[in-house]
């Protein structure tokens, strides 16, 4: 008889002043708002949604094509396309809300001055719980990768979008750095609630048959299972460096991955690619979670944070 499945297992976590029933949340710009995926996926059962990134108008995104499939990967050069905050607050928000589910919007930006309307504009919905500031984005010419590359840009939007909300922080952080530990303690010293990383890798494809680029900007951002071991290793450098909570991502497929960002420092995690995959991987994520813990006779999930630095 295994005894393990007499484990009751704490799956809470705690983001600021947000806490998750479980650590498995969805990665920006792969979950849409959640409603196109909600007859693959109970919303209520995971620990948070993340939406799309959010501008103050709406952005067209970029030319096509704008993905390619690469090994154990793809290139998106999406843009950030979305309808606008209104667009957003008048029809995705109030579905949303019905689903018992924290919602965190993906806030984006051209400018400084954007970030901060969009913030400000959902500081007064009280169906969004957490605010994640994307300052890492490599698929759009002004702001996005031009603000989390550098710590005084990251540190003025951190500082300046703080100032609106009251609401949980979130930044969203580049892998497109040389050390990533700076711009993290950066926006910690500005108020940022936690940090979350990495956002996609930017790379390129070339179609050796027309000599050109595979995407119409020529370069785009990696994601998938390729880039798991660099996103683990700048999460387990991040969470060494700072003292605020660090939501992992970058590849996860199933919960032995999930694992791997935990035990490296991560609070949470946050699927993306794997959606497109299978709809339903969020949910084996967080089954998955819940058994390696009755497994290894844990009675919450939070102790494997760290743990490969303890």
């Amino acid at each position: 008889m295994d005894s393990s499945k007499g484990i009751n297992v704490d799956m809470r976590v705690r983001i600021g002043a947000l806490e998750l029933r479980n650590p498995v949340m969805t990665a920006s710009g792969t979950f849409a708002s959640g409603k196109e995926y909600a007859d693959f996926v109970d919303l209520s059962r995971l620990g948070a949604v993340v939406t799309k990134g959010v501008s103050m108008k709406p952005w067209a995104g970029n030319a096509s094509p704008r993905i390619a499939e690469t090994a154990s990967g793809m290139l998106n050069s999406i843009g950030l396309q979305n309808p606008g905050v209104e667009a957003f607050c008048a029809k995705d928000l109030p579905w949303l809300a019905t689903q018992d589910v924290p919602v965190i919007v993906n806030v984006s930006g051209h400018s400084l001055a954007e970030y901060v309307a969009v913030a400000e504009r959902l500081d007064s919905e009280s169906a969004v719980d957490a605010l994640e500031v994307n300052i890492s984005c490599p698929n759009v010419d002004e702001g996005g990768m031009a603000f989390g590359t550098d710590c005084t840009s990251a540190a003025d939007v951190t500082r300046a979008v703080r100032a609106v909300t009251s609401k949980t922080l979130i930044v969203k952080l580049s892998p497109n750095v040389t050390d990533v530990t700076e711009i993290a303690r950066a926006v910690e010293a500005e108020g940022a609630d936690a940090v979350s990383l990495i956002n996609t890798l930017l790379g390129m494809a070339i179609d050796t048959d027309t000599w050109k680029p595979k995407l119409a900007r020529s370069v785009g951002g990696l994601s998938g299972p390729a880039i798991k071991p660099v996103a683990v290793r700048m999460v387990w450098q991040v969470a060494s460096a700072v003292s605020i909570p660090v939501v992992g991502m970058g590849g996860i497929m199933n919960a032995e991955d999930a694992v791997e960002f935990m035990l490296a420092g991560a609070t949470a995690v946050a699927v993306g690619t794997a959606n497109f995959v299978d709809p339903g991987a969020t949910m084996r994520v967080v089954d998955g979670l819940e058994q390696y813990c009755r497994l290894r006779g844990l009675d919450r999930v939070s102790a494997m944070t760290g743990a490969v630095s303890r």
